[in-house]
């Protein structure tokens, strides 16, 4: 079985530094930082507390790094619609020196930030003094050489670029490519291709908007870059296909190289078979061999060599068949889950109801249901894996479909890139979890 199914908390939760719900999150490159982005518009940075020996169990412990406001609620007059401040994707790019630099975005515009560290001033300037106020010219009688002093560390986050009037519709995905020059944006209609330094345009590359909108019978869901190969991505649409594209084939990328499908059972065909079906997320492993994409019901992994069915379909909560017509009444069904691989690609994880995440070992197999909550979870407690009863005599500790809440939702998970150390938003609750320390 995976290590991480057997977590401990080991940070506090930081429910007092949001005034709304978590919406995305993300570890950067190196796993050190875990950056969050809620409804209000507000990017919180966590950063890993260094594990010393004294004191091991401090091991997958994150504090507040920094907190910035990236977005303000916008109007466009012109429309006459109210653009939300709320964060839809954060994404890190790769370190090049000792700055971070991540991309933010909301509905509508696209933000670069700078984070960076300053523990040292300037001090003994010419013209001010000390307290910044300019000195008289006619009293200054001899050179000063500024000299740096240190300070209190201080964390800054400021916006570099920002890129804007792209996207028509709300914008659901960004992916930084591998070139860490480029990266791609997609709303439900377009992906454009931008440059990290220009600002002022972009590439359409894929345009699948029809001349006539009441023709319109899909649209995109999630893009991403491949990890490797700076001339690939993949998107996602709503009729579950996944369409991969190679950029060196045409400047519009409206013909795809590879098209992921799985065929429909005639026979488990049913009126929400189109709405299950609807891909939420894509990702690629790291090792860029196989892509993951999570519908309503369940995971699939793909092999980029295999088009016409995945390899491998882990059921993420089948008990919710009997339920669609509920959940579609309820407007759950249009739920958009994540999912997301560990560091070396052996497991995978993603959300469900009831607070519940779900993780599979692709390796055994096996699979495992925990949760989330602050009832059942105490710091360096060991969570105990939970059941869902479907029918028949219910046994200890499970719990009846019937019994689930449907308002406690898991969309959105991250995995540590090296350590088994996971993250998962619970409403307005964000919790940290890490592998059993013996």
């Amino acid at each position: 079985m995976i290590v991480a199914v057997f977590p401990t908390i080991t940070v506090k939760d930081h429910t007092c530094f949001y005034v709304s719900f978590i919406l995305i999150f993300e570890f950067n490159y190196s796993g050190e930082l875990l950056a969050t982005g809620d409804k209000g518009g507000r990017v919180v940075i966590f950063q890993h507390e260094q594990e010393s020996k004294n004191r091991p169990h401090l091991r997958g412990e994150y504090n507040v790094y920094s907190t910035f406001q990236s977005h303000e609620p916008e109007f466009d007059y012109l429309k006459s619609l109210e653009i939300e401040e709320k964060i839809n994707k954060i994404r890190w790019l790769p370190q090049q020196n000792a700055a971070h630099f991540l991309l933010s975005t909301n509905d509508k515009t696209i933000k670069l930030w700078k984070i960076s560290e300053r523990d040292k001033r300037a001090e003994g300037y010419n013209l001010k003094d000390e307290d910044g106020r300019l000195r008289d010219p006619f009293r200054i009688t001899s050179l000063r050489v500024p000299v740096l002093m240190p300070m209190d560390l201080m964390v800054e986050a400021s916006p570099r670029r920002i890129f804007a009037n792209a996207h028509t519709y709300h914008i659901n995905s960004i992916s930084v490519n591998s070139d860490h020059e480029t990266y791609l944006s997609a709303d439900d209609l377009r992906i454009n291709l931008w440059h990290l330094e220009i600002t002022d345009r972009s590439f359409n590359i894929v345009d699948i908007k029809p001349a006539n909108m009441e023709e319109l019978t899909e649209v995109i869901t999630a893009a991403e870059c491949h990890p490797h190969q700076c001339n690939v991505f993949v998107y996602s649409s709503s009729k579950g296909t996944i369409r991969l594209c190679d950029m060196r084939a045409a400047a519009l990328c409206d013909r795809h190289s590879k098209f992921f499908e799985e065929p429909e059972d005639p026979s488990s065909r049913s009126f929400f078979s189109e709405i299950i079906s609807s891909i939420s997320d894509v990702k690629f492993s790291h090792s860029g061999r196989y892509m993951m994409t999570r519908d309503y019901l369940s995971v699939k992994v793909w092999d980029l060599n295999m088009e016409n069915r995945p390899v491998e379909t882990y059921q993420v909560h089948e008990y919710l068949r009997s339920k669609l017509c509920s959940l579609y009444e309820n407007d759950c069904i249009f739920d958009k889950f994540e999912c997301c691989w560990n560091g070396s690609d052996s497991a995978i994880m993603t959300g469900s109801y009831n607070n519940f995440f779900r993780m599979f070992d692709r390796n055994t197999r096996r699979d495992i249901t925990l949760e989330a909550s602050r009832e059942s979870s105490k710091p360096r407690a060991t969570l105990k894996p939970r059941k869902v009863s479907t029918g028949g005599k219910r046994k200890k500790d499970e719990i009846s479909v019937d019994s689930l809440d449907f308002n406690k939702k898991i969309l959105h998970t991250a995995w540590h890139p090296k350590d088994n150390v996971i993250a998962v938003a619970a409403t307005n609750n964000l919790y940290i979890f890490q592998d059993k320390i013996n």
